[in-house]
């Protein structure tokens, strides 16, 4: 058992029979999927922020909420979960011709730890993927500007492009004369999927303030619903069975119910460590033991 701060999360019922599996298999037996790089982005606004695009930061505002999904029951990975817009990584997302505003790959992979290649890919993985799954589109025609208007039809044909791979996110955004706006996006976490799954994740979590105009909608095939929600009603809701999460976006959910300051929080660097749960049995149940410390956050390699 760990020395070293850990927090065991319920097991979801929805994993529990592949868990005990794994638990039950001989470790020579055991087959490990590798963890396929993917990013996710927690949209954010401030409480009673006016429209779907939320408030214009007010320093004095406190509370935010936060975009999520409802996956749907016949989804591969977390099917029925709560979660935020994100997916894997693909392979165009390294392209390096991808216009580009705020810190530079170099720059992000400094704060990611990781080479500068894979922070490219990571970034703009991120924000591709919050454009396909619900319009929201984080850049510009320059580099201290944001599209604020995307109810034109011609943004679902291009959203439909990139998920049908007939054009890459770079190629959209040199096309439509854009550039990305990594400035407006701060990184929050890293986890990675348990070993014990046959499909696997290395995920970064970002967040990023809702851009003003914008609007995000349902239009994902792979959610059953969205919603804009704060924190607290949605652990409620976790709390009375009627929402489920896995241990990564149950901890940056409670994070978020402790920021007052939304500017603030997204200015803020935080110290982020991989977290990788593993399955444990403790009084006859199935839990998912985290190496995090009493505020949700990973620990350095070798605490935990």
């Amino acid at each position: 058992m760990p020395d070293q701060p850990y927090r065991d999360f319920p097991m979801p019922q929805i994993v529990a029979a592949q868990a005990r599996s794994w638990l039950d298999t001989a470790e020579v037996d055991r087959v490990v999927a590798p963890p396929r790089p993917s990013a996710t982005v927690m949209l954010l606004r401030e409480v009673g922020g006016s429209g779907e695009g939320g408030g214009a930061g007010h320093a004095g505002s406190t509370g935010v909420e936060v975009f999520v999904l409802h996956r749907a029951s016949t989804m591969p990975f977390a099917p029925g979960m709560v979660a935020f817009p994100g997916g894997g990584v693909d392979v165009r997302d390294a392209d390096p011709g991808v216009p580009w505003a705020g810190p530079s790959p170099a720059d992000w992979a400094a704060r990611l730890g990781v080479a500068e290649d894979s922070a490219r890919e990571l970034v703009i993985a991120a924000a591709r993927e919050v454009f396909e799954e619900c319009g929201v589109l984080l850049a510009g025609p320059t580099p201290d500007q944001v599209v604020a208007d995307l109810t034109d039809p011609s943004w679902d044909a291009e959203r439909a492009s990139l998920l049908d791979r007939t054009q890459s996110f770079g190629e959209l955004l040199t096309r439509l004369g854009l550039v990305l706006r990594t400035d407006l996006m701060a990184v929050r976490a890293h986890w990675i999927t348990p070993v014990c799954e046959p499909r696997r994740y290395d995920t970064w979590f970002f967040a990023a303030r809702m851009p003003r105009g914008q609007v995000a909608d349902d239009l994902s095939t792979e959610a059953v619903k969205v919603a804009w929600t704060t924190p607290e009603r949605l652990l409620a809701a976790q709390a009375d069975g009627d929402a489920v999460m896995l241990p990564p976006t149950q901890t940056m959910i409670e994070q978020l119910g402790r920021v007052e300051q939304l500017d603030g929080w997204l200015a803020r660097d935080v110290p982020v460590h991989s977290v990788m749960p593993w399955p444990v049995e403790r009084d006859g149940t199935l839990w998912m033991r985290s190496p995090v410390d009493v505020d949700g956050h990973g620990l350095p390699a070798g605490q935990g």
